[in-house]
């Protein structure tokens, strides 16, 4: 199968679409061709007029590790052009940053994840490119956690550089596509394309092997970001990226961050397995879960040896349409709640996640507190946060249908 950038290279009718103007490449270490090239070296390569780079959140080497930690503009050493971060000074490219470049590609891996602050990336470019008269194009990748859908849908005024508008934690588009629904939504009127996949089948039926559910299994996995090291983590992410906003560990400061329900040095493993598999074993399915033990090098309980819980989306244990992260993720903390009611589960206010004030993180990252809600009510059991969910999601399913490219 073809990437979007594959396709664009390929491509002499696109590549003369590219001639005489100023290109401008939004991209990061996964931003690479099928022989591994990073598509700065093969744009240029293929004589694209290109006159700045920008890069997202961890910078576009990839090489800041943890969240919140800012990357500075610079001038590339091999071509002399400026690269400009989206994550440092500003969020938002400004007018100085846009006046470089004629069409803008954005050439981001995502993880199907509305957190995942790529997706936020591409709509702040497409409303800044509308102002400006300028082209955005989007040269599309697969989405690795492929096309199910899950999570309650951001309630309007949660908005934050991790929740970029009304969608659920797990959107199941590319990145292609969602660029046409913020089109459509926020009634954009932007110069915008797609340069589509060539054999994409995230609904492959009993071919679903051979594609990998999302990822196909003939291109090698590149980390998108520091932490999004395998492809098991991109599955599991729309859940465990929840753990950010708790006081245990996602497994930053270890080989396998994203990949646990949590780590914790004061929380019994086998318990909180024990019951969530009483409360919802359906949605402890289509996934192994293994009891651990690591001890993080930096960030949460570093140092410390904490016990654990470690997902394996993989293998012949792996049941894609039946794996539901974020729900997993919320009944791990639902069962530690129950297990340990005095817990101090959540990360406070004066934890500025995503540089928020005053709300709490877990809600910053849910787009609203009803997870949170539902976690600490005792009285609350499975079926009252499906209600919430399964609704969200059915809804959201409507409103993108008309999008699908794939």
């Amino acid at each position: 199968m073809k990437f979007g950038v594959d396709r664009l290279l390929a491509s002499p009718e696109l590549l003369e679409q590219l001639r005489g103007r100023r290109v401008a490449l939004i991209a990061h270490p996964a931003s690479v061709t099928e022989d591994l090239t990073h598509s700065l070296d093969a744009l240029i390569a293929a004589d694209v007029n290109v006159t700045a780079a920008f890069g997202p959140q961890h910078g576009l080497k990839g090489d800041k590790q943890d969240n919140m930690v800012e990357t500075e503009d610079e001038v590339d050493a091999e071509y002399g052009i400026p690269v400009f971060s989206l994550y440092g000074e500003v969020r938002r490219p400004t007018g100085q940053m846009m006046s470089t470049a004629d069409v803008f590609l954005y050439d981001l891996q995502d993880l199907g994840c509305r957190i995942y602050t790529f997706v936020t990336t591409l709509l702040y470019l497409l409303e800044e490119a509308e102002k400006l008269g300028k082209e955005v194009w989007v040269l599309d990748r697969p989405n690795p956690a492929g096309r199910p859908v899950e999570g309650t849908l951001l309630v309007p005024g949660h908005e934050s550089f991790v929740g970029a508008a009304p969608m659920p934690m797990r959107h199941g588009l590319t990145m292609g596509e969602m660029g046409h629904w913020f089109v459509d939504h926020f009634g954009l009127d932007v110069a915008y394309k797609v340069v589509a996949m060539e054999g994409w089948e995230p609904n492959s039926g009993g071919n679903a092997v051979a594609s990998g559910y999302g990822w196909p299994t003939d291109r090698i996995w590149v980390n998108p970001s520091p932490n999004a090291a395998s492809l098991n983590m991109a599955r599991c992410y729309a859940g465990t990226v929840m753990i950010e906003g708790a006081t245990v560990s996602e497994g930053r400061g270890t080989t396998r961050p994203l990949e646990v329900l949590f780590g914790a040095p004061d929380i019994d493993a086998k318990a909180v397995a024990k019951e969530m598999l009483s409360l919802a074993p359906d949605w402890c399915a289509g996934v192994t879960m293994r009891d651990c033990w690591f001890e993080p090098t930096f960030h949460k309980h570093a140092g410390k040896l904490c016990n654990a819980i470690m997902l394996h989306a993989e293998g012949p244990g792996y049941d894609h349409d039946a794996f539901k992260p974020w729900r997993m993720q919320a009944l791990a903390f639902k069962a530690i709640r129950r297990l340990y009611p005095d817990y101090e589960l959540w990360r406070g206010t004066d934890f500025k996640y995503e540089y928020t004030n005053d709300v709490l993180a877990i809600d910053v990252i849910n787009g609203g507190p009803s997870l949170r809600e539902w976690v600490d009510d005792l009285g609350a059991g499975p079926d009252n946060l499906d209600a919430l969910a399964s609704a969200d999601e059915a809804a959201w399913g409507q409103a993108v249908k008309e999008h699908l490219l794939y």
